[in-house]
């Protein structure tokens, strides 16, 4: 595939309208990561949310030693919610265990649910077993989405000692959260693993019952 015209989508990026920026950030993507963070940088501020939104995601993708202090200040400091939300799931995508604390006290301290959201999700993507107390805590959360985000995660990092935590979830009323205990359960082999998911396999839920029967086939073939 032919490279872009780094020139032309750097002039698209500072003086294009709107569309001709997304477009532009969209095209970025066929640019190698050290080409391509310059040019990111250049609509971190963008007076559009969108724009900044794809900006802050796409520091996640293009990966370079820049990419983590930028993230982390944003995650930090940024007044917006949705920045700091964007910020929290590119340091996800980085994978780097360095963003475990930042990650963790962002979950504890932002007031914004969806920050706290994209943390956990991101301490999972980190799949640092010393995220075990944070994701735990956000089991209690009373947002039904951190609970999901927090019993997926559980499942990246493969935390077995968590497993009595997470099947009080299993006659939750929202089927996406079983959704998520089937799938977690899935890395998590211990005694009480498999008779859950011969529960959850008769879930009148398709996709709940679907996730505990490969979960299942999962577990005996590992």
């Amino acid at each position: 595939m032919t490279q872009p015209d780094l020139d032309t989508l750097a002039r698209d990026l500072e003086t294009g309208d709107l569309k001709d920026r997304k477009l532009a950030l969209a095209a970025l993507r066929d640019v190698p990561a050290e080409e391509a963070v310059p040019l990111i940088k250049k609509v971190l501020n963008d007076q559009n949310e969108q724009v900044r939104s794809m900006a802050v995601f796409a520091l996640g993708v293009k990966q370079t030693e820049e990419c983590y202090p930028i993230l982390i200040d944003l995650l930090e400091n940024d007044p917006d919610y949705g920045i700091r939300a964007d910020a929290a799931g590119a340091l996800g995508y980085l994978e780097d265990v360095r963003a475990f604390e930042p990650l963790s006290r962002a979950f504890y301290e932002d007031v914004d649910w969806l920050v706290r959201f994209s943390a956990a999700v991101s301490l999972g993507n980190l799949k640092d077993p010393r995220a075990h107390d944070v994701l735990i805590e956000a089991l209690k959360s009373k947002e039904v989405v951190i609970q999901q985000a927090a019993i997926a995660a559980l499942g990246e990092i493969g935390d077995r000692e968590a497993v009595t935590d997470i099947l009080r979830f299993v006659q939750s009323e929202d089927w996406l959260v079983r959704q998520r205990l089937a799938e977690a359960l899935g890395q998590l082999p211990s005694e009480k693993t498999e008779s859950a998911l011969r529960y959850l396999e008769k879930d009148p839920h398709p996709q709940v019952s679907e996730a505990a029967r490969l979960s299942l086939e999962r577990l005996a073939h590992s």
